[in-house]
């Protein structure tokens, strides 16, 4: 069965995708994927009857392509305008695999699932690009996928509960693989916490091409995010900032002193101080469902820091030149 989108009816070809397959099989975010389209022209994608996007296997094999190289810190504009073969030749050498394509090896499978395993077992030429290396039935019993050295889980759950979700996460790191799962009905946030957590995640049944795809995009996802802990994306960490200068009260009281700067730039610059404090501590406190988010979280406080340091340094220099209060408590 081809893949569609819920949003239409228009029959695909044997390997078209509309824009939300394809950008789940990449890896992106549809959001993400539509604004590549619209400032990047990233793919030259042809059209159903319908005008909808349609995206053979190379072109989403080439967005999961791009997505890995900006996970890497590549710019999107530069790598739209590439071919893919100079694509490929941006990955980081990874033995006699680099450069010959986003991985030529079979992907080491181990399948959880006792409708999937079945399935599977009838084959087809499609499936020598995967290597099944174990499986089992259900996520009760994965003892024997231990030894089994694979490098992506294949999933199938009929039913998608929460319940899931930390075995999934257990199996996944005792495994350290990459997941696909495949689901016949789940609620929107069980999708959403397995997307967050890096986990490629599609409606089931698929066939065995986009299976194949799938299994592909999410080693190369792994690949993209290898060497940075948690499945976060290597980032550039600031340091952190030094302790505020000066308390709200400190500074609401420019607020009530008169100056001769015309502008107003001591309470205005005052006001933005408050407010960068305010965030910093707000953004130590906010809620974190993943390690991702503890991440993002850390990172604004400490972006919120170094802004707020700069801007407190401009406001002594004004205070002393404008012979304000403050220069006396700096």
């Amino acid at each position: 069965m081809t893949p569609k989108d819920h949003d239409s009816l228009t029959p695909l070809g044997p390997s078209d995708y509309r824009t939300g397959t394809a950008a789940r099989l990449a890896g992106l975010p549809v959001e993400t994927l539509r604004v590549w389209e619209r400032r990047y022209g990233i793919s030259d994608t042809a059209r159903s009857a319908r005008g909808q996007r349609l995206y053979s296997d190379a072109q989403v094999r080439r967005l999961a392509l791009i997505k890995q190289l900006v996970d890497q810190g590549h710019g999107v504009g530069t790598l739209a305008r590439l071919s893919d073969e100079e694509l490929r030749a941006l990955l980081p050498a990874a033995g006699s695999h680099a450069g010959a394509g986003v991985d030529a090896r079979p992907v080491r499978v181990a399948l959880v699932g006792d409708a999937l395993v079945r399935r599977l077992a009838a084959g087809g030429r499609e499936l020598f690009a995967l290597d099944l290396v174990a499986a089992c039935a259900g996520l009760d019993d994965t003892s024997r996928l231990a030894t089994s050295g694979a490098e992506v889980l294949l999933i199938e759950l009929a039913e998608l509960s929460e319940a899931a979700l930390a075995p999934i996460s257990a199996l996944r790191r005792d495994l350290n693989a990459a997941a696909v799962v495949l689901y016949r009905f789940g609620a929107s946030s069980t999708l959403a916490r397995l997307r967050a957590d890096g986990c490629v995640v599609a409606q089931a049944p698929a066939d065995l091409a986009q299976l194949v795809l799938l299994c592909e995009s999410a080693r190369a996802q792994s690949a993209g995010a290898a060497g940075a802990p948690s499945g976060i994306p290597a980032r550039a960490v600031l340091p952190a900032p030094t302790p505020p200068r000066f308390d709200d009260a400190t500074l609401s009281s420019l607020s009530t002193v008169r100056s001769s700067v015309v502008c107003e730039c001591p309470r205005h610059l005052a006001d933005l101080l408050m407010m960068l404090a305010s965030f910093e501590r707000y953004s130590g406190e906010c809620a974190n469902r993943t390690p991702a988010d503890a991440v993002l979280h850390q990172d604004l406080g400490l972006a919120a820091g170094q802004a707020r340091v700069l801007l407190e340094a401009a406001l002594e220099r004004l205070a002393r030149a404008e012979g304000l209060p403050l220069a006396q408590q700096a």
